[in-house]
């Protein structure tokens, strides 16, 4: 049992800086649009993820550089569109009429959210590799590491999501989705240059 506070601990600690996924829920969840798929898509990938990399699929993807590169190139041009979207949003004054006409469909949510976790060759690092790595090294109590790793995503994506309801009472201002929309743009374009230039050995 003292394993699953340091596995809340370690969690929380890799995803709670702003990202790319979570600028995306923010989004999501002051338009409070498909907030319930998308907290669960997030929370569920990294409990997957750090599954494996317990069950050793860390070891493998230390084999295969080549699989995290062409992720990261990837990962690189969605990062521009998508910031490009949102800087496309912010020139032509659309902040505003985007919000209010919400943000795509249901699939088309979901599609993006996915795009933005499994494109990001940091995801298969830090879960995979590092968070695996490190419950290993409990033994026999890696599990109850894995059951604090697993809660804080499942604590942190529901509360980002849900908890920026209570911020709605600004989405009715024009001024604030214009300044939302550069600050996703600027995280979008500043991790894609970050991941373009990462040491991912």
């Amino acid at each position: 049992m003292n394993a699953i506070l340091p596995g809340l601990l370690t969690g929380l600690s890799l995803i709670v800086a702003i990202g790319a996924q979570n600028a995306f829920i923010l989004r999501q969840g002051l338009l409070k649009k498909h907030v319930l798929a998308i907290v669960l898509i997030c929370a569920i990938s990294d409990a997957t993820l750090i599954v494996l990399g317990v069950l050793g699929l860390g070891s493998l993807i230390s084999l295969l550089p080549g699989a995290l590169e062409v992720i990261r190139w990837v990962g690189v041009a969605f990062l521009v569109w998508y910031g490009s979207t949102s800087l496309r949003r912010f020139a032509k004054n659309e902040s505003l009429k985007a919000a209010e006409a919400g943000s795509g469909t249901l699939k088309q949510t979901v599609l993006t959210v996915l795009a933005l976790t499994f494109l990001n060759p940091h995801v298969y690092l830090d879960t995979v590799i590092f968070i695996g790595g490190i419950a290993n090294q409990f033994k026999e109590d890696k599990w109850f590491f894995v059951i604090g790793a697993v809660a804080a995503s499942f604590i942190w994506f529901f509360s980002l999501g849900f908890g920026a309801r209570k911020a709605s009472v600004l989405v009715s201002k024009p001024s604030f989705w214009k300044i939302l929309d550069i600050f996703i743009a600027a995280v979008m374009f500043s991790l894609a240059i970050s991941l373009a230039v990462a040491d991912l050995g």
